[in-house]
């Protein structure tokens, strides 16, 4: 079951990433999709499942390396932060019905929900200590600065579009210290569905 789960996780954000190369008008464009990387939707499915499939091989064969099932925790963290930053902010203002059309739906839902249910009741190969769960802020902390560079700090040249909104009205401070507040709340709800 768990193998199962954790080969969908893989393919379908696989296809979804490789759909991401294709623009709008259907052609197939390296731009479009190293565009696609700009967004921690995309860069969190795609951590989550590459982790997915090792641990997918690893469980086959018998046992689940330390290091293989603390990174999908990690992966687990950052899916849960797309699952609910998009339920709870981008939904509210951008709207459900965009953020969950086509692969959006995959990405933004089930996805991270087979992520959460995999690793918190499937893969309990070694315990998990709060002061580990902790690590789980870690991929928001660091795209959180990379996103404050492109967007508020970089040469006017080389910046973003605000995409997701952060920096509106030039709030990005508290932006910045909800995702991190956000992040680790994750973290506790995740530690705490590993000791049920």
């Amino acid at each position: 079951m768990d193998t199962a789960i954790n080969l969908v996780i893989f393919l379908f954000t696989a296809a979804a990433f490789i759909l991401s190369f294709r623009n709008k008008e259907g052609i197939w464009s390296l731009a479009s999709g190293l565009r696609a990387l700009r967004f921690f939707t995309i860069l969190s499915n795609v951590f989550c499942a590459c982790v997915s499939l090792a641990v997918a091989i690893t469980f086959r064969h018998g046992s689940m390396p330390y290091g293989i099932w603390l990174l999908k925790y990690i992966g687990t963290a950052s899916v849960t932060v797309t699952f609910l930053t998009v339920m709870v902010f981008l939904g509210p203002t951008l709207g459900y019905k965009d953020q969950l059309k086509s692969w959006g739906l995959f990405l933004h839902l089930i996805g991270p929900l087979l992520a959460v249910i995999s690793f918190c009741f499937l893969e309990r190969a070694y315990p998990l200590s709060f002061s580990l769960s902790l690590l789980g802020i870690l991929p928001v902390a660091l795209y959180g600065v990379l996103y404050l560079y492109k967007v508020v700090l970089s040469p006017e040249e080389h910046r973003w579009e605000d995409f997701y909104g952060f920096n509106k009205n030039g709030n990005w401070k508290i932006s910045f210290s909800a995702m991190v507040v956000g992040a680790f709340l994750v973290c506790v709800i995740l530690w705490l569905l590993c000791r049920i």
